[in-house]
C-alpha cells in the first residue's frame, strides 16, 4: 500500500491504412500532398470526412484530389495555417464537428482515484472504458498489488488541523488523519479475506481514493467537450483538471493542429 501519482500515456490513434496512402501515391493521381506539406494522418482524415459532406468527389479521391488546395495554401479567412486549418475553425465553430468523431485516441491512465473514475465515466457519448476490476485484482497486503495504492487529494495537508480530536484530545493534521484511514481499510480488507469473504465483497470496504488503471478510447470530439467542462476553472475537481490536461498534451503532441480547438473550447 502506497501513495500514487497519476500517470497517463497515448498507446495509440488514427493513422491512414497502407492501403489509401499506397493509393495516394500510385493511383490516378500522381501527387500526394501528405507528404508535400507534412499533413498529420488526423489532418487528413479529417479533411475526408468533412469535404465528404460537401464534395462530389469520392472519400478515397478527396485527399488526392482537393489536398493540394488545402494543405498547400494559406488560410483564406486571414487566420493562422493553411486553409485546412481555416476549414476545421470553421467546422467546430459551426458545431458541426461530428466529423471529428473519426480521428479517436487510445490512452492507458494509470494511479487515478476511484472517485475520479466515477466522474471520468459519467462522460460516456464517444468513450470507451476498460478499467483494472477490484473483483479480480486482489488488493490484500500478501496479494500480487501488496495492497491497494491511493491518491491523496491536493487539499489534504498537513497544514490543516483537526483539534482536539479521539479520546485523547490530540490535535491531529489532515495528512495524518487521511493515511490513518487509509491503513485502517487496508487492515479491515486484509482481515475480511483472512475470514474467508471473497475479493469481490471485501473490496466494499476500500475507499474513494484508492487508485485504479485503466484504458480509455476516446474520439476528438468526445475529448473536447471533456475538456471544455473538466479544464481549470471550470469548478472540476483538481484531480480530473490534472487528467483534462494531460489527455491535451497527449493529443496535442501527434496531431498539434487541434491545440487552437482545446483553447477554444
Amino acid at each position: 500500500m502506497a501513495e500514487t501519482k497519476m500517470n497517463v500515456q497515448l498507446i495509440a490513434h488514427t493513422q491512414l491504412s497502407g492501403k489509401f496512402i499506397h493509393s495516394l501515391d500510385y493511383g490516378e493521381f500522381a501527387e500526394n500532398p501528405l507528404d508535400d506539406h507534412d499533413v498529420t494522418d488526423g489532418q487528413a482524415v479529417a479533411l475526408t470526412a468533412i469535404r465528404t459532406c460537401y464534395s462530389a468527389n469520392k472519400p478515397t479521391e478527396i485527399v488526392a484530389k482537393e489536398g493540394t488546395k488545402y494543405f498547400g495554401s494559406k488560410a483564406s479567412d486571414g487566420g493562422v495555417g493553411t486553409d485546412a486549418d481555416r476549414l476545421f475553425r470553421h467546422i467546430v465553430r459551426s458545431g458541426h464537428s461530428s466529423t471529428l468523431e473519426h480521428i479517436s485516441f487510445t490512452f492507458a491512465i494509470e494511479g487515478v482515484s476511484r472517485a475520479l473514475l466515477a466522474q471520468l465515466t459519467r462522460h460516456r457519448a464517444g468513450f470507451s472504458f476498460s478499467v483494472q476490476s477490484q473483483r479480480y485484482v486482489r488488493m490484500g497486503s500478501d496479494d500480487k498489488s501488496g495492497g491497494f495504492d491511493y491518491v491523496v487529494p491536493e487539499k489534504v495537508t498537513s497544514d490543516k488541523i483537526a483539534f482536539e480530536c479521539g479520546d485523547y484530545g490530540l490535535d491531529l493534521s489532515a495528512d495524518y488523519i487521511f493515511e490513518d484511514a487509509m491503513e485502517f481499510a487496508q487492515k479491515a480488507y486484509d482481515r475480511l479475506r483472512k475470514a474467508g469473504v471473497p475479493a469481490e465483497d471485501a473490496r466494499a470496504v476500500l475507499p474513494n481514493a484508492a487508485a485504479t488503471n485503466l484504458v480509455m478510447t476516446a474520439n476528438l470530439t468526445a475529448l473536447l467537450s471533456f475538456y471544455s467542462k473538466r479544464k481549470k476553472g471550470r469548478g472540476a475537481q483538481a484531480e480530473i483538471t490534472e487528467l483534462a490536461e494531460a489527455l491535451r498534451r497527449e493529443v496535442v503532441d501527434v496531431e498539434p493542429w487541434t491545440d487552437q480547438f482545446f483553447e477554444e473550447v
